[in-house]
C-alpha cells in the first residue's frame, strides 16, 4: 500500500508539514517542546491552519468511500443572470467545492457531488420528470452537463445524479399517451399491443387509496401516491424495465457516476420486498456495464426497515437513524443521548448491515432537502459549537458521508420544503453576482451566521471548521473506510470514544459533547498513545500529559498508538 508521509505532532498542536510552506515555523514550534502544548502560537493564529497540513492522497475515481456534496442547482449559483441557479454557474463555483490541487486549501475539499434532479420538470424542484434523456432548460442545455461533468472529472469529483423511478411528472409524453388512449377507449380492456404505455403505469377502474382520476374520465383512475401530477410507474413492466435501462445507460455513457434513487420504499406501497427485488433488478443492470458506478437509494424510514434494503446488493442506503433534529447526533449533541451511544451504534451498524451485504457502504448524512437545517436544532450559548460538533460527527462516520449545501456555512430553513432549498449563502447582498432568488413560495427569514464571504476569512467561523472536518476525513482513510471498535472504558454521558481500522493504519477518535472541559486517564490500551490532530470548536486545545487525556467543550481528538 502507498503510504502516507505526516509528521509527528506536539500535543494539542495541529498537524504541521515541512512539505508545504510553514518549514520554518513547523521546525521552531518542534524546538520549543511540549511545554507549549495546548497553547496557540501567536504567528499560528495570524495565519490558517489549514496552509500547513498535510496533503491528503488522492482518492481514484474507482474508489466509492467519498464525500458527497448535494446540490440543488436552482438555488446554488446563477450563470445567466436569470436568477434561477444553472449548471454553468455551478461550473463556475466547483473550485469552492474542489478546485482539483491538494495543495491548496482554499476549497471544502469534498470530492463527490449529487445533483439533485436536473431532467426536464414543470417544478422547481424537478422530482416529477417529463423527459429523462434531457437537461431541464432553466439549467441550460445538455452542452452545459457535459462541460460541467468534464471539469468534475478534472477535479476527481464523481458526480451522481438523482433518478426518481417511482414516478413520472402526469406531463411526460408516456403518461399522456396512456390517458388518452383510455379516455377513447371507455369501459373496455387496455390492449398494451395498441398503446404499451398502459402499462407503464398503474391504472385501474377501481378508486384505490393513493389512486386519482384520469381528467377526461370518469371511468380510469391512476395510482400517484404523492400527489396527482407524479404518477406511480409500475417498475415490474418488462418494456418499461428495459426503458429504464437504455436511460442509466445513456447517463453512464456520458460520465456520470452512478445515481442517487429517490423514494425507493415507494416503487411498491407497502411492499418491502417487491422494493428490493427491483432494487436488486437496477444494481445488476448498471454494475454489469459499470461495476464502479456508484448507487446509493433512499429509503426514507428506520433502521429496522432499510436495514433489510441492503439485500438488494446496493452499495449504500442513506442512514437516517443519524439524521435530522431527532437523530442519534442531535440528540446526542444536545445531551438528551448519552456520547456513548453514539460510539456504541458506530460498531453496531457494521454487524448489521453487514449481514444484509458484506460489501456494503454505509452513507451518513446529516441534512438534506427533506429536512429542516440543523442550524436551527440548536439554541442558547452553546449552540454554535454544537453545530459545528454535529456536523463533524457524520463526518467522523464511516462510508461516503453527504454534506448538504449551505450546511458547511450553517444556513437556515426550516418549515415548508421552499425554505429548506434557500438559496446558497454566498453573500448577504441578494443582487451581488451569481447569488440565486430561491423558489417563489419561499418565507423571509434571516440567517444565524455569516455568509461565505463574511466567513472565509474567519478562523472560528462555521465554514472554517467544516473544512477542517473534511481535510481530516480526506487526510485519514480509516475515518471513511475503518471498521468501528468502541472503546467502553472511555465512553460516558459526555465523551464518545472508538477506534477506526483500516489495513494497518489506526486512529482513536474521543468526542467530547459537553461544554464542559473532559479529562480522561488514558488506560493500558491507549498509554503509547500521542495525541495527532483535533478538531475544536474554541480556542482551547487538547492536552496529552502524563498519561491525562484533557479534551475542550465540544473538542474531537485524534491519538494514534505509535506510527503505523
Amino acid at each position: 500500500m502507498k503510504r502516507r508521509f505526516m509528521a509527528l505532532c506536539l500535543a494539542g498542536s495541529m498537524l504541521l508539514m515541512t512539505a508545504l510552506t510553514g518549514c520554518q515555523r513547523a521546525a521552531e514550534q518542534a524546538n520549543e517542546g511540549q511545554e507549549n502544548a495546548g497553547q496557540k502560537n501567536v504567528e499560528q493564529t495570524e495565519r490558517t491552519e489549514m496552509e500547513t497540513l498535510a496533503v491528503p492522497e488522492p482518492v481514484s475515481m474507482e474508489d466509492n468511500y467519498r464525500t458527497y456534496y448535494e446540490v440543488f442547482v436552482y438555488s446554488f449559483y446563477d450563470g445567466n443572470g436569470d436568477g434561477i441557479g444553472d449548471l454553468k454557474g455551478l461550473t463556475k463555483k466547483l473550485d469552492y467545492i474542489n478546485d482539483g490541487d491538494p495543495v491548496t486549501m482554499d476549497d471544502l475539499g469534498c470530492n463527490g457531488i449529487w445533483l439533485m434532479p436536473v431532467m426536464p420538470s414543470k417544478t422547481y424542484h424537478k422530482y416529477d420528470t417529463t423527459d429523462y434523456y434531457s437537461i431541464d432548460p432553466e439549467y441550460g442545455t445538455m452542452e452545459d452537463f457535459e462541460a460541467f461533468l468534464s471539469a468534475c472529472r478534472e477535479r476527481g469529483i464523481k458526480v451522481i445524479m438523482d433518478l426518481a423511478l417511482n414516478h413520472t411528472s402526469s406531463e411526460h409524453p408516456w403518461f399522456q399517451e396512456a390517458c388518452s388512449y383510455l379516455k377513447e377507449l371507455g369501459d373496455g380492456e387496455p390492449d398494451p399491443g395498441e398503446c404499451p404505455y398502459v402499462l407503464y403505469y398503474n391504472f385501474s377502474k377501481e378508486k384505490k387509496s393513493g389512486f386519482s382520476p384520469v381528467k377526461g374520465s370518469d371511468i380510469w383512475y391512476y395510482e400517484a401516491q404523492f400527489w396527482d401530477g407524479m404518477p406511480d410507474l409500475n417498475l415490474y413492466n418488462e418494456e418499461l424495465r428495459a426503458e429504464i435501462e437504455k436511460i442509466a445507460d445513456f447517463w453512464l455513457a456520458k460520465g456520470v457516476g452512478g445515481f442517487r434513487l429517490d423514494a425507493a420504499k415507494e416503487y411498491v406501497t407497502g411492499a418491502d420486498g417487491s422494493n428490493i427485488e427491483i432494487l436488486s433488478w437496477f444494481n445488476d443492470v448498471v454494475k454489469e456495464k459499470y461495476p464502479d458506478a456508484y448507487l446509493v437509494a433512499e429509503v426514507f424510514s428506520d433502521m429496522a426497515v432499510y436495514e433489510k434494503y441492503y439485500d438488494s446488493g446496493i452499495d449504500s442506503l442513506f442512514d437516517f437513524d443519524f439524521a435530522n433534529k431527532d437523530g442519534i447526533i442531535a440528540k446526542v449533541v444536545k445531551g438528551n443521548t448519552p456520547a456513548s451511544f453514539y460510539s456504541q451504534r458506530l460498531q453496531e451498524i457494521e454487524g448489521i448491515f453487514s449481514a444484509h451485504n458484506k460489501d456494503y457502504i454505509d452513507a451518513p448524512f446529516y441534512t438534506n432537502h427533506d429536512m429542516g437545517r440543523s442550524a436551527g436544532y440548536y439554541a442558547g450559548e452553546g449552540s454554535e459549537a454544537q453545530t459545528k460538533l454535529a456536523g463533524a460527527m457524520n463526518l467522523m462516520m464511516s462510508g461516503s458521508a453527504f454534506i448538504y449545501y449551505g450546511e458547511e456555512l450553517g444556513m437556515k430553513g426550516s418549515g415548508k420544503d421552499e425554505n429548506k432549498r434557500a438559496p446558497m449563502y454566498f453573500s448577504s447582498d441578494p443582487s451581488a453576482e451569481g447569488m440565486c432568488r430561491g423558489p417563489s413560495d419561499m418565507d423571509d427569514f434571516e440567517m444565524k451566521f455569516g455568509s461565505y464571504e463574511e466567513q472565509k476569512d474567519d478562523p472560528s467561523s462555521v465554514y472554517q471548521y467544516y473544512k477542517k472536518a473534511v481535510y481530516y476525513r480526506n487526510l485519514y482513510p480509516e475515518i471513511r473506510k475503518g471498521t468501528v471498535n468502541d472503546l467502553p472504558e472511555y465512553d460516558s454521558d459526555s465523551v464518545a470514544a472508538f477506534t477506526k481500522t483500516w489495513e494497518e493504519l489506526q486512529l482513536h477518535v474521543l468526542i467530547n459533547v459537553s461544554g464542559e472541559t473532559q479529562t480522561l486517564a488514558l488506560q493500558e490500551n491507549l498509554q503509547e498513545a500521542a495525541l495527532e490532530n483535533g478538531l475544536y470548536t474554541g480556542e482551547e486545545e487538547a492536552d496529552l500529559t502524563e498519561g491525562n487525556l484533557t479534551i475542550p467543550p465540544y473538542g474531537i481528538v485524534f491519538l494514534r498508538s505509535g506510527m503505523k
